[in-house]
C-alpha cells in the first residue's frame, strides 16, 4: 500500500525499532519483494523512494555507522531512546522521570547517531517529545540535526527559538551540555543561557 501510494505522493518509508544490520537488510528484502510484485503486475510506484530507520534503541546507536550505509536517512525516536538508554519505562509511575531526553547520556547517544549520519552523507531527524521543546532546539540543531518532527502547536515556539540564535551559539550550547552530568544540570544551564537571548 505504501509503494502504491508513492506513485502520486512524496512518501518515504521508515522501519521502526531496528537494532541490527541484519534486521534492516531483512526489512529491505521484504520491501524489494513487494517492489518486484508491483513491477510484474505493471503497477507504478516511486522507484527512488527513500528508505530510513528509526534510531530508538542503544544497539542502533552503537551500530549507527553500519546502519547508515544501509539507508537514506535516520529518524531518532527520543521517547523510546530515552527509556532504553536510562533503563526506565516511561509509562511506569515510579521510574518514568528517569527516561529524560535531557539526560547527557541520551544527548551523547543523539550526538553519536548524528556523527555517523553525517559521515555517511545521510539526513538525520528527531521525533518524539524532545523535538517539541524549544529549549532543546539549540541542542539538537547545534549537534547537527537536519529535521525536527513535532506536533503542530509546538511549531511557533520552536521557530521563534531558531530565529533568535545563530548556528554558532547553538553549537556552543550543544557542546557545553554534553559535558554536564545530569538532566537537571542541562535544564539549569539552558534556563540561564536562554534567559539572556
Amino acid at each position: 500500500a505504501i509503494l502504491r501510494a508513492s506513485h502520486q505522493h512524496p512518501i518515504k518509508i521508515m522501519f521502526p525499532t531496528i537494532a541490527s544490520v541484519k534486521e534492516i537488510r531483512a526489512a529491505k528484502e521484504i520491501l524489494a519483494t513487494a517492489q518486484t510484485q508491483l513491477r510484474q503486475a505493471g503497477i507504478p510506484f516511486d522507484e527512488k523512494m527513500a528508505v530510513g530507520i528509526m534510531v530508538e534503541v542503544p544497539a542502533a546507536v552503537v551500530m549507527a555507522d553500519k546502519l547508515a550505509a544501509e539507508v537514506d536517512f535516520f529518524s531518532i525516536g527520543t521517547n523510546d531512546l530515552s527509556q532504553y538508554v536510562m533503563a526506565a519505562d516511561r509509562n511506569h509511575p515510579i521510574v518514568a522521570t528517569l527516561a529524560d531526553g535531557f539526560e547527557p547520556a541520551v544527548l551523547r547517544m543523539i550526538e553519536q547517531t548524528i556523527t555517523a549520519a553525517r559521515e555517511a552523507g545521510i539526513c538525520v531527524g528527531v521525533c518524539g517529545e524532545l523535538a517539541s521543546y524549544p529549549e532543546a532546539t539549540p541542542i539538537l540543531l547545534g549537534l547537527g540535526v537536519n529535521e525536527l518532527s513535532m506536533n503542530l502547536p509546538a511549531i511557533p515556539d520552536v521557530k521563534a527559538m531558531i530565529a533568535k540564535m545563530t548556528m554558532g551559539e547553538m553549537e556552543a550550547i550543544a557542546s557545553t551540555v554534553l559535558q554536564l552530568d545530569s538532566a537537571s544540570a542541562v535544564r539549569e544551564y539552558l534556563s540561564d543561557k536562554l534567559r539572556g537571548n
